[in-house]
């Protein structure tokens, strides 16, 4: 079952669950207003969730402009429960990381120009490697920049809970990977709360752009 979140001011039989919405509703929009001004989600593109319990996700409903949001622009989603109509085509990806990891807290996706062309360059070969950035500290349970980070990179698909699938099996096999792409479409980043996973996305797009700007200059 999806209920919008209450407008401030409204009576509910539940304040408690409410004041968690309205929290959640409050964070997602300050990284929208923040993604639009970057043009990360441009033309009513992207969608963003937030935890707001270990049973229920606060997510955008479909065709929202993420740089105006409002708090009637969420639909409240119970992890257990279909997906009812109105939310965005895109929420069964952001379902299934909250149910695969009770630890997740929020889920952001982006249409940035350097996840959108990076994902498309690496398609075929299924996967970024992002190897000794000293930016790959930014990401959790990262602490030196010698190492390697496999982004995953998956075909674009509009059945999507098919995509969905194939994502939860990737992921199956990467354990502590925060992030992954879509071909042509962008990026999906998440992490422990809000702040992290914004943390991540702005990571992501910096050493996508790091890639790809290393394609063009030493091919």
């Amino acid at each position: 079952m999806a209920t919008r979140i209450a407008r401030a001011g409204a009576k509910s039989r539940a304040p408690a669950a409410t004041a968690g919405a309205a929290e959640a509703a409050g964070e997602l929009i300050a990284a929208g207003r923040d993604f639009a001004a970057r043009g990360w989600v441009p033309a009513t593109s992207g969608n963003l969730s937030r935890r707001i319990d270990a049973g229920r996700i606060a997510v955008t409903l479909s065709g929202r402009d993420k740089g105006a949001l409002k708090t009637g622009d969420f639909a409240v989603i119970a992890l257990d429960a279909p997906l009812p109509p109105g939310v965005s085509a895109e929420a069964p990806l952001h379902v299934s990381l909250y149910r695969r990891d009770p630890g997740i807290g929020a889920v952001l996706h982006v249409h940035s120009l350097a996840a959108t062309l990076a994902s498309q360059a690496h398609e075929a070969a299924g996967e970024i490697v992002l190897a000794d950035y000293e930016m790959l500290k930014a990401l959790a349970g990262i602490t030196t920049h010698a190492t390697r980070v496999i982004v995953p990179v998956f075909a674009n698909d509009q059945d999507v809970p098919a995509l969905s699938r194939r994502v939860e099996a990737r992921l199956a096999k990467l354990p502590g990977a925060v992030g992954y792409l879509i071909a042509g479409h962008g990026l999906y980043a998440w992490g422990r709360t809000m702040a992290e996973a914004r943390r991540h996305v702005e990571a992501f797009d910096f050493l996508l752009t790091c890639e790809l700007e290393k394609g063009r200059l030493f091919r």
